[in-house]
């Protein structure tokens, strides 16, 4: 039986930031694996050393053959966005942290990390991190060469961020460790070491937006203004499709975006998609996306061309169907994953009638609410109900569910 593979976490400071139990283990081992900089910290070793680069399968199953008694190096804590939590799935590994980057950044900032959110974009796509950061009061990311510090601040700016200040620490507990605060603007213009940890820290109230935001704060097609959902048809819409926190969402004719919007905010951990024929529009939902900080992908078409560019939803709001009924629907129910909603929103009775049959065609389950809204409106001194067009919710589930 194979013995458990020691997993040990290191500093930028090299085998001084290691226990003297540990440096033990590195010299008695007879494989030593690490990153080229870890490597790099025990010349003198005389086994076999492994360098981590490429596919971790690959390395998994070097690991498991040499049958040798081996110690893996590893950043700070290896079972944060580190190499220890991919190990400890495929092999008998016994896990020792070091002082993570974390712990020294908020140690140099002299605050408590409790309470801040962690993100990285260590080899990732900044995609999403708008409507994941929004709000926050304190905010710890871990960067690359692509994702540093001045790409973050600019892609911040983007969406108008400015009440957050950053902290920047970089190479630490390293000969060259530096820290310093800087406002979005300066960190910007500035080149920073690319062993860094980036922590904002949001100096001022930002821009609330409540669940349901009103129907003009989106900008809208000009002169004929009302092609978007309405504020309280979105609302039930929302909770007709059951979104929860890591959705994959699709918004199917998107026009303003304001569906998609309410969507990525509720979904900050998911992915929305939305797809929209019309380039007019589709320019006011990109406006409407820095306005309300969020950032998903949106394309210029005429669905169902296109959603196969998409992961698979959980959830699906169809807004337009543009005349492609039945081929759109029997997309969103087949690529609909176990437990999803697709959500219609129908303004003719004809519409309601084709969505229902090519629904019950797919083996979908239906409900309807028929939403009659009225919003008061003044009249000389008095106030008057002016209503709203009738719209048809529909919503569809799988069969089985039931």
């Amino acid at each position: 039986m194979q013995n458990a593979v020691k997993v040990i976490g290191i500093g930028d400071n090299g085998a001084e930031s290691l226990l003297p139990l540990y440096q033990q283990w590195v010299e008695e081992s007879e494989l030593l694996v690490g990153g080229e900089r870890h490597l790099s910290f025990f010349p003198e070793y005389q086994g076999e050393t492994l360098q981590v680069k490429g596919g971790l399968g690959t390395l998994v199953t070097k690991i498991a053959e040499s049958g040798k008694k081996t110690v893996v190096l590893a950043s700070g804590d290896p079972l944060f966005y580190g190499i220890g939590s991919y190990l400890s799935k495929k092999l008998p590994v016994e896990i020792y942290p070091g002082i993570s980057s974390i712990q020294q950044a908020f140690a140099r900032m002299g605050e408590s990390w409790q309470d801040a959110t962690f993100l990285s974009i260590h080899g990732r796509s900044m995609k999403g991190l708008a409507q994941k950061i929004d709000g926050r009061s304190k905010v710890c990311l871990l960067t690359d060469a692509e994702n540093d510090p001045a790409a973050i601040a600019r892609y911040l700016l983007s969406f108008g961020m400015t009440e957050y200040e950053a902290f920047v620490a970089e190479n630490l507990g390293g000969t060259e460790e530096r820290t310093r605060w800087m406002t979005l603007e300066e960190m910007a213009d500035t080149e920073c070491s690319p062993l860094n940890v980036v922590i904002l820290k949001r100096r001022q109230v930002g821009p609330v937006w409540p669940l349901g935001i009103a129907d003009g704060e989106f900008s809208q097609r000009k002169p004929d203004k009302g092609l978007i959902t309405k504020r309280e048809v979105r609302v039930l819409s929302l909770a007709a499709l059951e979104l929860k926190p890591d959705s994959t969402v699709w918004d199917i004719g998107t026009c303003t975006g304001s569906m998609a919007i309410e969507a990525a905010r509720i979904c900050r951990e998911g992915e929305v998609y939305a797809i929209e024929k019309n380039e007019g529009d589709l320019a006011n939902c990109q406006e409407n996306m820095k306005k309300f900080r969020t950032d998903f992908t949106v394309v210029h078409g005429r669905a169902p061309v296109g959603l196969e560019e998409f992961a698979d939803p959980n959830a699906v709001f169809i807004g337009g169907s543009g005349g492609e009924m039945k081929d759109l629907l029997h997309v969103c129910c087949t690529r609909l994953k176990p437990g999803g909603r697709i959500v219609l929103n129908a303004a003719t009775i004809e519409t309601l009638y084709e969505a229902m049959q090519a629904f019950a065609a797919e083996g979908f389950d239906t409900s309807v609410t028929l939403a009659q809204i009225s919003r008061s409106k003044p009249i000389l001194h008095m106030n008057r109900f002016e209503g709203l067009n009738p719209i048809y919710i529909i919503t569809a589930k799988h069969k089985e569910e039931n």
